[in-house]
């Protein structure tokens, strides 16, 4: 039987049980979306052991609380995006500041001890059971991005200054990234064939379409600005540079493990010299060849 607790015990356990009760409706959204029966079945236990920690904080309430439905729909949009790995991931870590409020509870609550184990490692290893098809593909997937940030920031940089014409960089930049998405594809299929992946096609297609993805984001505002804006073109061009890198390292960093500001800073660093190295000549090749568009 549930021992009796005081007024303040019951409003934190309240919100313990709603932070349950929203993970288990998370889980069992990503379960339903999942079409891989064994990654299902996975991710089904998991909201499965969730609810049965919304139970037994309820056995102490007394009271039905309703699951945060708009954050149980942002990790749901999420997990469709980005995949259920992240999400897992990303609600770990909340799970982990959750633990440590749970041992504010040791001695009082009987069944604190038995949600604690289960929380720090009965999930770690469902989750290294799951088996999402994106990661394996990581590799092609840095691949392409680094590459396109790399070359088409230097190139549309370069040709900023040098034409001063957003619809003409934006031409430029169009023909240079489809025929570089075309290349870096088949270059990745010709090595990983060579190097006997039998997956080689879908890690030239991952490969591809990072980079066309990329080539899209970095030449919009080319496509969006007056013509006469090329300055303001190419600053935004460098911020959406930025979060792509942000957006990018942090996934990588959640979904794998991995340290995230050194990654960032790396890529970052890379793309910006290139950049700037790009400008400059750039800037040369105008005044040498005195190009006036």
């Amino acid at each position: 039987m549930p021992v009796a607790i005081d007024e303040t015990t019951r409003q934190a356990l309240l919100r313990f049980q709603a932070t349950e009760a929203t993970d288990h409706l998370v889980y069992r959204r990503l379960a339903r979306s999942e079409k891989d029966p064994a990654n299902s079945a996975l991710l089904q236990q998991i909201a499965d052991d969730e609810l049965e920690h919304e139970r037994i904080w309820h056995s102490y309430t007394g009271a039905t609380v309703q699951p945060q439905r708009l954050k149980s729909l942002w990790y749901s949009l999420l997990g469709l995006i980005l995949g259920y790995t992240f999400v897992i991931k990303l609600m770990e870590k909340g799970e982990t500041q959750a633990v440590a409020h749970y041992e504010e509870y040791r001695g009082r609550i009987p069944e604190i001890e038995e949600i604690i184990a289960h929380e720090q490692s009965h999930e770690d290893r469902l989750i290294t059971l799951l088996d999402e098809e994106r990661l394996h593909y990581v590799g092609a997937i840095v691949l392409g991005l680094s590459d396109a940030l790399v070359e088409l920031t230097g190139t549309i940089a370069g040709l900023t200054f040098a034409l001063a014409n957003t619809r003409v960089v934006a031409l430029a930049g169009i023909i240079t990234g489809i025929a570089a998405t075309l290349s870096m594809g088949a270059s990745n299929y010709l090595a990983e064939r060579e190097n006997g992946n039998p997956n080689a096609f879908k890690a030239a297609l991952y490969t591809g379409i990072a980079y066309l993805i990329t080539v899209v984001i970095l030449v919009l505002p080319y496509l969006l600005l007056d013509e006469s804006l090329y300055i303001e073109a190419f600053v935004i061009m460098l911020t959406a540079v930025i979060a792509v890198i942000f957006f990018f390292n942090y996934y990588i960093a959640v979904a794998k493990s991995l340290p995230f500001w050194s990654r960032f800073g790396q890529m970052a660093a890379i793309s910006l010299s290139v950049a700037a190295i790009s400008f400059i000549i750039g800037l040369i090749a105008k005044f040498f060849l005195g190009v006036d568009v």
